[in-house]
């Protein structure tokens, strides 16, 4: 019996092989789009936070001063919206590096600690995942905004965002749900062998 490459059960078995192979890539294509999608919700949703932060700032300064004598209480707030834009920016061009988003998440953290001082007799109303309200909340409480789980793993707690919306945080969870999806999808065998060959790489939540 022939087992050339040219047999019958050759041809079927390349055949096979070739529609998982596109297949198998398909889904990992449309995975790590709808990372890309829902990054860049998120991300209009930080300018939107950005946006809603330096209007405060604008508001409270001195009308007669100029942009760059803002007062020191206002100072580390202005530097810290000022950071975030530019790591923003960055991490627009490669959000599925976990370099990058590792630096956005260090960012975004400092702006919140830097509202909340400069806010400190504030109350924040903080969202769900799913966009409810979780509860109003005091600033500077512990463990808003600081803690990474909450019992369950990728789990994380709700941020105090400055701008009273439930959108930044349904937008960084359905981020994080759709990381989490492409980064088990790339590991699953038989796919891990689609993912080695064309160089697809495992992204990070925003934490």
């Amino acid at each position: 019996m022939s087992v050339l490459p040219d047999s019958l059960a050759g041809w079927i078995a390349t055949a096979v092989l070739l529609f998982w192979f596109v297949g198998a890539y398909n889904r990992l294509v449309r995975l790590r789009a709808a990372v890309l999608q829902s990054y860049a919700t998120l991300d209009a949703a930080l300018r939107k936070q950005l946006d809603f932060v330096q209007a405060s700032i604008t508001a409270t300064a001195p009308k007669e001063a100029p942009p760059d004598s803002l007062s020191s209480s206002v100072a580390p707030l202005q530097a810290a919206t000022t950071q975030l834009a530019s790591v923003l920016g960055a991490t627009r061009l490669r959000p599925l590096d976990p370099g990058a988003m590792a630096a956005l998440a260090t960012a975004l953290q400092v702006l919140i600690n830097a509202w909340q001082r400069q806010h400190p007799d504030a109350a924040v109303t903080v969202f769900d995942a799913d966009g409810t309200l979780s509860r109003p909340a005091p600033l500077l409480s512990a463990g808003i905004g600081a803690s990474t789980e909450v019992g369950l793993p990728g789990a994380v707690e709700p941020m105090a965002w400055p701008e009273p919306s439930a959108s930044a945080e349904i937008a960084r969870s359905q981020f994080n749900v759709a990381v989490g999806q492409y980064n088990a999808a790339i590991v699953q065998f038989p796919a891990l062998l689609v993912a080695w060959l064309v160089r697809l790489r495992p992204a990070a939540p925003l934490l």
